[in-house]
């Protein structure tokens, strides 16, 4: 290939990838928003926020977040968590709260960590309710498992899916799947074109790790129970020399993009960040990307040649 045919190529890369995550939506539990003083002068107007719920939490902070979040032009995504909702008199008050100070448009709806607490073992039960509609929610984003759940089997997955995609054609709002994060691409496309294979046509918002280091990377695949796709990192993070090296998503995003510029059945249709480093450190670099400012080939080719390495010193 001559020099003009290559530099056309990056070029073509570069564009795929930077229409590919420009649009993304990021998460941020109130604890970290409350450290910086203005999210505008971190994230650009319009764009989704979602705020994370931990088991334990106060809905209240979810509330006043959601309405701080309106007030400086982003639009807040509040997390329900179905087991840790007490009943159905608390849901309809935070509907109604959020409707009314934030004027929220779109929720995330997941089953959550730990044990029931109150009426609902998962977000069908949740759904079921109807206060959604009511209250003129108009974007739900469900819970999806690209490398499966340690909590829920995959029967259950699946049957769950199906009936969301079912409830999807009687709702007023629009569904999509938002996915917990994987590291490598293979298994979410494999993933991808299976639950379409089986019906699915709700669109995925895909789950991508933020900027972190090795060590942080590491803790939150363990915790959170992610699957295969986690073993680079998990190689790495045997070598104490790359514990506080910083990984980025770069190999991983740009493999998506390629795979949704080339297949027209491609279910993928917006990134979704996990800043699992912090949420300035990953949204600068996002929009690095999207502006085409970052050398995103050095990035692949760095992380391809420590993967070689890490082979042949296995074989």
């Amino acid at each position: 290939m001559d020099i003009a045919a290559h530099s056309i190529g990056l070029s073509n890369e570069r564009k795929e990838i930077a229409e590919f995550i420009s649009g993304f939506s990021i998460e941020v539990t109130p604890k970290a928003a409350a450290k910086i003083e203005d999210l505008r002068s971190v994230l650009r107007p319009g764009t989704s926020v979602y705020i994370t719920f931990l088991t334990g939490s106060d809905f209240s902070d979810t509330i006043a977040l959601a309405e701080r979040l309106r007030r400086e032009g982003l639009n807040p995504v509040p997390h329900f968590a179905a087991r840790s909702l007490p009943n159905h008199a608390f849901v309809e008050d935070a509907l109604r709260k959020l409707k009314d100070r934030a004027d929220i448009e779109q929720v995330l709806l997941i089953g959550g960590a730990g044990r029931q607490i109150g009426e609902y073992p998962d977000t069908m039960q949740l759904l079921a309710t109807g206060l959604f509609d009511r209250f003129g929610i108009t974007r739900i984003g469900v819970a999806g498992h690209p490398e499966g759940s340690p909590d829920i089997s995959d029967a259950a997955i699946r049957s769950a899916l199906a009936w969301k995609n079912d409830l999807a054609k009687r709702s007023n709002a629009q569904f999509h799947i938002v996915t917990q994060f994987c590291f490598e691409a293979e298994p979410i496309i494999a993933w991808d074109k299976r639950i379409q294979s089986e019906g699915n046509r709700l669109p995925i918002h895909i789950g991508i790790p933020g900027l972190a280091t090795i060590k942080t990377l590491a803790a939150h695949a363990k915790a959170c129970g992610v699957g295969p796709s986690a073993r680079f990192i998990f190689k790495q993070a045997l070598n104490l020399a790359k514990l506080m090296t910083v990984s980025t998503p770069a190999k991983l995003i740009a493999d998506l993009a390629r795979y949704r510029a080339t297949d027209p059945e491609c279910g993928i249709s917006n990134v979704h960040f996990f800043p699992l480093g912090g949420i300035q450190k990953t949204a600068g670099w996002a929009y690095a990307v999207v502006d085409e400012e970052v050398e995103f080939e050095r990035s692949i080719r760095m992380r391809a040649d420590v993967q070689r390495r890490e082979n042949a010193a296995a074989q």
